[in-house]
């Protein structure tokens, strides 16, 4: 058979969605960022809004996304992308908006900012990379880190007389009026970037259809930060994390 044959559009099996640029990725081999970018991107653009869409990112490992990701972005000082999210949102209100956010920016730094534009119920989406672990600024302890997990900060593990317990941020967001969808998924399988996927695509629309804030919480990997390889870590987060930040939608309005 000849090349061409091969690759002719027929016999396509994937493409690399356009939203996607060719700059190479700046995140650690096995870092769950890089396939989160890549569903985003892919609804961008099976959506056709690559022109009405606005992304926000902080200070952490996402701070270059707009590298990565050919839409519009604006840069938000540490926590404190719901507010400008907010106010470009209304500013523009038939745009879509997102948030793309760490843990320790969150669920930490933000924890005011991100608690208030989903009570207010701002029509925009946000997207939350829980790893666990600050990730950029040197493996810390995050408000989301497991009790007895071993961090820069908590080399001995997380005690909760010391450091308290885990906050399960997404539980809390659900019981507030403003927001009309949040879900908990994963990337570390085929199976489960889909479901993400899926996710990621309704909370764009709940957007359009002016519903309230969507809030996705997805389960990561820091192979870095946790010392072990992305194999393995993906094993960690399983046995680990899952039991504590359980996939699922906890929240569909």
């Amino acid at each position: 058979m000849d090349i061409k044959d091969i690759i002719k559009p027929e016999n396509r099996v994937y493409a690399k969605s356009k939203i996607l640029t060719d700059t190479p990725m700046h995140y650690c081999p096995g870092c769950s960022h890089g396939t989160v970018h890549k569903l985003i991107a892919e609804v961008i653009d099976e959506m056709g809004i690559q022109e009405k869409t606005i992304g926000i990112s902080p200070v952490g490992c996402s701070v270059f996304a707009y590298n990565y990701l050919d839409i519009d972005w604006q840069q938000a000082a540490h926590g404190r992308a719901p507010a400008l999210a907010t106010a470009t949102k209304r500013l523009m209100p038939d745009k879509y908006v997102f948030t793309y956010q760490g843990d320790g920016d969150l669920a930490s730094i933000g924890t005011a900012e991100i608690m208030h534009a989903c009570n207010r119920g701002e029509n925009i989406v946000v997207i939350f990379i829980n790893n666990a672990i600050y990730g950029m600024t040197g493996g810390q302890m995050a408000p989301t880190t497991l009790i007895g997990m071993k961090t820069a900060t908590t080399p001995y593990g997380r005690k909760v007389e010391l450091n308290g317990y885990p906050l399960k941020i997404t539980e809390l967001l659900a019981q507030l009026d403003g927001t009309c969808y949040v879900t908990r998924q994963s990337v570390h399988t085929a199976a489960a970037a889909r479901k993400a996927k899926k996710a990621i695509r309704k909370a764009f629309e709940n957007s359009a259809l002016k519903k309230g804030t969507s809030f996705i919480e997805i389960v990561s990997t820091c192979n870095s930060g946790w010392k072990l390889s992305p194999v393995k870590a993906n094993e960690w987060m399983v046995e680990n994390m899952f039991p504590k930040y359980p996939v699922g939608d906890i929240k569909d309005i």
